[in-house]
């Protein structure tokens, strides 16, 4: 063999390698989306603002955020079209680890930055500093309670807009049936946090499936489509 064909051959093996080693890293900014991994630690920073569970661009409206957790806003490059809301973060700042559940959007801040409910910044870092330093990863919620499935006002049989509450993880897809599901159908999770088909789906009760961001789903049947309509699940994620 040649010296110029070893050459070739050693090359392809190098060029093999790397392009192997550099598809098998994550991305990073705001490619390294926390609703896509919840193994991912990402640094960032922490700021405080007074909450807003029931106003803010996850649209709990007056839903209450678990004892013992804590509520916070996440910037808008996390935001991953609303797929983290509700999801539970564990951040860690110089004053020790709390627990927190994504309820709003901070559309100015940083890529990976908190803004913390007030009430959870004391025991992530000193409230003088304003700004600390955070690490923070996504959890388990540790909710006990089953999930819920709530309809927008002005949902019908001609305009769907679901939303998914109380989850203990991540929720990634909502699919309607209206045939009991041997088919499903799916909708479009709207930047404010609510599953919508715009042409509805031409029935007053429908099968609705939730699939976790680990994959596992959760089947609820006879889910009026009526206005302000909601409904319990069995069991949560």
């Amino acid at each position: 063999m040649s010296l110029f064909t070893n050459r070739v051959v050693l090359f392809s093996l190098v060029a093999g390698w790397f392009l192997t080693t550099i598809a098998s890293l994550p991305a990073t900014g705001a490619a390294l989306s926390v609703a896509t991994s919840a193994a991912i630690v990402l640094s960032g920073k922490a700021t405080y603002y007074g909450g807003n569970t029931n106003g803010g661009m996850c649209s709990f409206t007056g839903y209450t955020i678990p004892s013992g957790t804590y509520g916070t806003a996440v910037s808008s490059s996390n935001w991953a079209g609303a797929q983290i809301c509700g999801a539970c973060i564990q951040v860690t700042g110089s004053a020790g680890t709390i627990k927190a559940m994504v309820t709003d959007q901070c559309p100015n801040c940083g890529t990976n930055h908190l803004d913390l409910y007030q009430d959870a910044f004391p025991h992530v870092g000193p409230v003088s500093a304003g700004v600390i330093p955070v690490t923070w990863s996504i959890v388990p919620c540790g909710i006990t309670t089953p999930l819920k499935i709530r309809n927008k006002v002005g949902t019908s049989k001609y305009w769907f807009s679901m939303q998914v509450v109380n989850s203990n993880t991540e929720v990634k897809a909502l699919d309607v049936s209206t045939d009991g599901g041997r088919t499903w159908k799916a909708t479009a999770r709207q930047p404010y946090n609510y599953f919508e088909n715009s042409s509805g789906f031409g029935t007053d009760t429908v099968t609705v499936r939730i699939t976790s961001s680990n994959g596992k789903t959760i089947t609820l049947e006879n889910m009026s489509v009526a206005s302000e309509s909601s409904k319990m699940a069995s069991s949560n994620f």
